[in-house]
């Protein structure tokens, strides 16, 4: 009975409680967000700026800590600050560099399908995952973004827009032109291949 009510318990609440001083709280939700906040900054920088923005977006978390107010999601909050922190390091920068983008390997959480693939359809798959990660890569600054918030961190269109600071429409468009972008490649790939 005791780990349903601790699977209940919502981000916004743990923050809370972890705010209250409670350690537990904060060692769940980090739990919770660590692989898909990893892997937004993985897809669009070098591993060694994305451990850093990553330990930098959680020391933010912590340091808030006391004046977190659940106006918005969790989620919401933290991929705010994830996004706000990634736009100050291509700023400082200059540029983002594209060829960051990596495979699988290097992101925390990723598990296989359940059924068992033999080996040459597992190197299929590394290829296809691998051609995808690049047709990311490719696209535009905001549409990556957008697209990376539905598909890393599972957020709505509605959350992605809080956390660009933009409306559901523009996180809408953003995300079908994504979409349409890389169903034009991957037809493209498909006729050439």
């Amino acid at each position: 009975m005791v780990d349903k009510a601790i699977k209940q318990d919502s981000d916004e609440d743990l923050m809370l409680r972890y705010a209250g001083g409670d350690l537990d709280a904060f060692q769940r939700l980090y739990e919770r967000h660590r692989g898909g906040l990893y892997r937004y900054f993985l897809r669009q920088s070098h591993r060694s700026v994305a451990e850093e923005l990553f330990q930098d977006v959680w020391a933010r978390v912590i340091q808030s800590r006391k004046r977190y107010r659940p106006k918005a999601a969790f989620k919401t909050w933290l991929y705010t600050l994830a996004h706000n922190r990634l736009v100050d390091h291509w700023r400082r920068e200059g540029v983002r560099p594209v060829e960051a983008l990596t495979s699988d390997d290097d992101c925390p959480e990723i598990t296989a399908p359940d059924t068992n693939p033999g080996p040459s359809r597992l190197v299929d798959l590394r290829d296809c995952i691998e051609q995808l990660l690049q047709l990311v890569s490719g696209l535009p600054d905001v549409q990556r973004q957008t697209f990376l918030l539905r598909h890393e961190a599972g957020m709505s269109l509605a959350e992605i827009a809080e956390a660009m600071s933009t409306r559901v429409e523009t996180a809408k468009s953003r995300l079908r032109y994504a979409m349409g972008r890389l169903r034009a490649a991957i037809a493209k790939e498909c006729l050439e291949g």
